[in-house]
């Protein structure tokens, strides 16, 4: 029995072998699969869960919570209605995302909602989004987010008055142009140029809080008094406020446009979620509660930067680095947001909707850099 045992053993061990033989003479395809090989994956499983977790919020905080955060305020009219708007579109992106989490756990592919789409509708949609989402709304926000960069980084260069267009533009440019540097040269570059932005937007994000927390523990209350006085509460409005602020919220999907190289999706990509956007929940209603500390609600949508104004009345002579900060959160939601986008570029060109050599990978930096620059052009 025991030399039946060890005979059959040895025979299974060599067909394993010759398997495994005949395995190593087919051709290895660069493709996004979770694989120890770097042929097999060629980005590498280098995203864990605090980088998952600073791409969330580092993409989502960008500048309009610092910058015109009142456009939630000038749909309902005062401070209660406008605090429970944030709150309610918090829990909204909470749901969606979670949402998310379960298709990417269920479909572990990169892309975002393409590879949904696909699985779920067939071809023709998943078509039509990876060419709108790519020629119209990825670009522009990627633009938008650089321009306003932009016009933070040029404005202390011209004070008293605005920067001039062309400069703005330029630098723009200049900052979607090494983005997408940073990102073709490196998967952990770009992952930790994110996580550094992330923590950068965090500082200002931390002493804004506690600046409020101080005033109101100083008695600065009195915006908040008959909160729901002279609100406008209506179908039309209610719907406009959320409309704004579910813009805000814009990003609690992108880690799963990066699914492929994300470590242990199954247990990463929900816990990140379920940390990432409620962690900016929260801080999106301390801060509206910190700007009520010392602005009415008049004041406030007066201000053509609101995070600006508040530093001015609050931390000066600091308040230079509120400027200084809100350029780091942009810049961040810049990477964030090119980072994410290649790899739907990516997958479609994988997939045959997109040219075959947007599916093409750099030998020398294992990243999708043709998909890169197509979208960077863009």
């Amino acid at each position: 029995m025991g030399g039946e045992s060890l005979k059959k053993r040895k025979g299974e061990d060599k067909g394993r072998q010759d398997r495994d033989s005949i395995q190593s003479h087919e051709p290895q395809t660069m493709n996004l699969q979770k694989q120890a090989n770097l042929f097999l994956f060629p980005f590498g499983p280098c995203v864990g869960l605090i980088s998952g977790i600073c791409m969330i919020v580092g993409t989502i905080i960008g500048s309009g919570i610092f910058v015109s955060p009142k456009s939630v305020l000038a749909n309902v009219g005062a401070v209660g209605p406008c605090l429970t708007i944030w709150a309610a579109c918090g829990v909204l992106a909470t749901l969606g995302a979670l949402c998310f989490a379960e298709l990417g756990t269920m479909i572990t592919k990169s892309g975002g909602e393409y590879p949904y789409l696909m699985e779920a509708f067939g071809p023709i949609p998943a078509f039509l989004f990876s060419w709108t989402s790519l020629l119209v709304t990825k670009p522009t926000s990627f633009a938008i987010i650089c321009l306003s960069f932009a016009e933070y980084a040029s404005t202390p260069f011209y004070p008293g008055c605005d920067p001039p267009p062309v400069v703005i533009k330029c630098l723009a440019a200049a900052a979607i142009v090494v983005i997408t540097i940073v990102n073709s040269l490196s998967v952990k570059l770009g992952s930790y140029l994110q996580n550094f932005l992330t923590a950068a937007k965090m500082v200002i994000v931390i002493i804004i809080i506690v600046s409020g927390i101080v005033l109101l523990a100083q008695g600065k209350t009195d915006n908040f008094k008959d909160s729901f006085k002279d609100s406008k509460i209506s179908v039309g409005s209610i719907s406009l406020a959320f409309y704004n602020g579910l813009w805000a919220y814009d990003g609690w999907n992108q880690l799963n446009y990066i699914t492929e190289e994300l470590k242990n999706p199954y247990r990463n990509l929900p816990l990140a979620i379920m940390i990432g956007i409620p962690l900016v929940t929260v801080c999106y209603i301390l801060i509206n509660v910190a700007y009520f500390t010392v602005m009415t609600s008049t004041e406030l949508l007066q201000s053509s930067a609101v995070a600006v104004t508040f530093g001015d009345r609050v931390l000066y002579p600091a308040s230079w680095i509120v400027p200084l900060f809100v350029v780091c959160s942009t810049l961040g939601s810049a990477n964030g947001t090119c980072f994410t986008a290649g790899r739907l570029v990516y997958v479609a060109g994988r997939e045959g909707h997109m040219l075959k050599i947007l599916s093409y990978i750099s030998v020398k930096h294992l990243t999708p850099a043709p998909a890169l620059m197509f979208y960077v052009s863009i």
